[in-house]
């Protein structure tokens, strides 16, 4: 399957709100990196985030893959980049009625044609004021965040210089 045979099918089944088909485009072991969710790992779990965290928090999803790249970085093997937009109706009790859009960038590791690994990185703080959040729990969020980045070894050589 070509990188962007695999974006379509990835977009596709998330709007579908279809998760066991969601998770075919992960290999076994996958790993999803959710900005808001965490990691979540093997198929079994990615399949249960798209159904019961994704559409518990918005329904009518639109994912849109924009610029996709992908080709084998020495030492790291097969990888994928995409720029998203990505949209839903809230179904939250601050996001409700409320058309939530987010952009950002998706790595991709690959293998044997499949995902397996994905990491998002997103403007999240437009999402959150998108969503109603208000400022006490943008604060808990955003400070989750920056303590999962600080914990990263790239990120830590930038903070001890």
């Amino acid at each position: 399957m070509t990188f962007q045979a695999l974006l379509d099918e990835f977009c596709a089944a998330v709007q579908a709100g279809d998760g066991a088909r969601f998770a075919q485009v992960f290999t076994e072991d996958a790993v999803y990196h959710d900005v808001f969710y965490g990691p979540q790992a093997g198929r079994e779990a990615i399949a249960q985030m798209l159904e019961g965290l994704f559409y518990r928090d918005g329904r009518n999803y639109e994912w849109q893959m924009i610029d996709p790249l992908a080709g084998e970085i020495p030492g790291r093997g097969q990888v994928g980049y995409a720029r998203w937009l990505f949209s839903f109706d809230g179904a939250t009790a601050a996001s409700e009625g409320r058309r939530v859009v987010m952009e950002g960038v998706g790595l991709f590791e690959l293998r044997d044609g499949l995902i397996s690994r994905y990491e998002d990185s997103a403007k999240t703080g437009e999402v959150l004021l998108r969503m109603g959040f208000p400022p006490e729990k943008l604060f808990r969020v955003l400070s989750r965040m920056v303590k999962e980045q600080d914990g990263r070894d790239e990120v830590r050589a930038h903070l001890e210089r």
